[in-house]
């Protein structure tokens, strides 16, 4: 046996469990080291987030440039425009998504990749625009980057765009991909092994982000700081906040923003969050109660034996990080880790789908299911 083959023994303890840590193929995009955190292509987010959002995306694709047209068509943006807003706008958005394949679509996972992937700001900001009432969307500027034209499209209210942009960027690069497993990932890989378009794999893969237990944590977390903040204050000593944990500990009440399947540090994506809001919006009310969490939540969860990770993940901080910075409507922040994500996914799809088992790809997703009277 080669030291790449690794045989796995399956129990009955194993079934009912999600697959959790069972490998099912490879992940060419990123990887995540427990302590370490996320790696694009072998290389840290630690060093990444540097970077503008076009130079990680084309290290992620393998050096494919996108293309120069980042606008939906007024077909597109039409059909967006008469659609319900009642309910989630991640249920818009994956109806846009369906709308731009069967309008634009190429039916080649590799074309229709890099033209999602450019058309994805322009996209996302039309759903949030007509979702919200913020009239329409301007047409991307040519003259502007990646996340610069997402900042601009977005008609939000009272929002001092330089802030925007970087809080955008920063949020975007952290969320492009974080392994093969997770849930988004799967899903839109799984859809497209029944060889489902790119645009369909993609909305069913936003279909999964949008569950609560995936894409809407950094909005949980968020709602959390802010009931926090509401109970203690925002002038509250860090003993004010841990008095409150174990108050809600003790009552077996949800402690949001700890913890990760597969890491056993801090999340070095909430690192990399933590110090642009210190450095940028130090007094705002909401950051200063996330840095007291941070700071006093791993005391707390590490007295618990059972806790493997007591550790801050990304969402702890994302969604302040955002409203720090003017963008105060967690409804959308689903839509920007979808816009981020699709380009991981995409790039996984195109890996399976024409790249796998020497350009064969690979087969229909079929796992067995023991019959249990």
């Amino acid at each position: 046996m080669s030291d790449d083959e690794v045989l796995f023994e399956v129990r009955e303890e194993n079934l009912e469990t999600g697959m959790r840590g069972y490998p099912v193929g490879y992940c060419t995009t990123s990887s995540v080291d427990p302590i370490e955190g996320l790696f694009y292509k072998g290389k840290p987010i630690s060093e990444l987030y540097l970077l503008s959002p076009e130079e990680v995306i084309r290290m992620l694709v393998d050096g494919k440039e996108l293309p120069k047209d980042r606008a939906i068509s007024k077909e597109v943006s039409e059909h967006i425009e008469s659609l319900s807003r009642k309910g989630h706008p991640m249920k818009l958005l994956n109806m846009a998504i369906q709308t731009l394949g069967m309008i634009e679509g190429k039916k080649d996972y590799a074309l229709d990749q890099m033209q999602l992937i450019a058309k994805m700001p322009h996209l996302v900001a039309t759903v949030i625009n007509y979702h919200a009432g913020w009239g329409a969307t301007p047409l991307p500027n040519p003259n502007l980057g990646y996340m610069e034209n997402f900042a601009e499209m977005l008609n939000t209210p009272d929002c001092e765009k330089e802030s925007l942009t970087e809080v955008m960027r920063l949020f975007n690069i952290l969320h492009f991909d974080h392994g093969g497993g997770n849930l988004s990932a799967f899903v839109g890989k799984a859809v497209a092994s029944g060889l489902q378009d790119m645009y369909g794999s993609i909305a069913a893969s936003m279909l999964a982000l949008e569950g609560p237990r995936h894409g809407k944590a950094n909005q949980d977390c968020l709602e959390f700081v802010q009931g926090v903040l509401s109970e203690v204050g925002e002038n509250a000593a860090p003993s004010d906040v841990e008095k409150l944990l174990r108050a809600r500990l003790s009552k077996k009440e949800l402690i949001f923003g700890f913890g990760h399947a597969v890491l056993r540090a801090e999340d070095a994506r909430a690192t990399i969050l933590y110090n642009f809001v210190k450095k940028n919006f130090r007094d705002h009310p909401l950051v200063k109660i996330a840095l007291h969490l941070r700071d006093v939540g791993p005391k707390v969860l590490k007295e618990n034996p059972k806790i493997a990770n007591p550790y801050p993940n990304v969402d702890a901080i994302s969604g302040t990080a955002l409203s720090a910075a003017g963008f105060e409507y967690p409804i959308y922040f689903t839509l920007l880790f979808g816009l981020a994500r699709v380009v991981g996914v995409s790039t996984q799809i195109v890996y399976e789908r024409i790249e796998a088992r020497g350009g064969k790809g690979t087969p229909i997703i079929r796992p067995k299911y023991p019959y249990k009277g």
